[in-house]
């Protein structure tokens, strides 16, 4: 998946803030359209009152999970990307309008999944290259991508997964970025892999300092 996107992002000062701000994302989201058109030559109409709602949906979720944020910050990044992955998904703002089927030759694997399903790619794009951004001003490096996020067999499966039901989509974002996804329970911050991980430690470390008698 090409992560151009990203770097324009990046430029964007306090970005995980920002997207926050209806005005930022829809900007962070229309220009992310514009680089996807300029690399690969699909058009989208995209829709304002449908734009706006993603937002306030996107920002409803997040407020009845903003208590996990301090618990491992790196994973909730990646869990807020999927939950406006969801949302986006879910509400269909974006429409393909024209495919001029231009991609670099070394970058057919994108093109083919661009062309597969071009909505859910801009979806995926965006919310990819905010968390690769986000990553990169918070902890000086972002992710790398598995080699998942351009199989055209996963994205099959993704489109339709996610259609059916669009909380799978947060799952999938994780297996792309190399995260463990939970596949029962994708939308719950509590029930991801690093979340349950870092609440347990404290446990895990107390119980650890207890003589063996103790801990029967």
């Amino acid at each position: 998946m090409d992560l151009t996107p990203k770097d324009k992002l990046s430029s964007i000062p306090d970005l995980r803030h920002r997207l926050r701000q209806l005005r930022w994302f829809s900007k962070a989201f229309r220009n992310n359209a514009e680089l996807v058109k300029e690399h690969f030559g699909f058009s989208y109409r995209i829709d304002d009152k449908l734009l706006n709602q993603v937002f306030f949906d996107w920002l409803a979720a997040i407020d009845e999970q903003d208590d996990s944020a301090a618990i491992d910050r790196a994973d909730y990044i990646v869990f807020v990307a999927g939950l406006a992955l969801r949302e986006l998904i879910r509400t269909k703002p974006a429409v393909m309008v024209s495919d001029a089927g231009t991609s670099e030759a070394d970058d057919k694997a994108t093109l083919e999944i661009a062309r597969f399903w071009p909505e859910g790619f801009l979806y995926t794009n965006f919310c990819v290259c905010g968390i690769a951004a986000v990553q990169e001003q918070e902890f000086g490096q972002s992710r790398d991508l598995e080699k998942a996020a351009s199989d055209l067999r996963v994205w099959w499966s993704y489109r339709e997964n996610a259609e059916e039901d669009p909380n799978m989509s947060i799952a999938f974002l994780d297996q792309f970025v190399g995260l463990e996804p939970n596949w029962l329970f994708p939308a719950m911050a509590q029930e991801r892999a690093a979340i349950k991980k870092a609440l347990a430690a404290p446990r895990e470390t107390a119980l650890d300092r207890l003589p063996p008698a103790a801990t029967r």
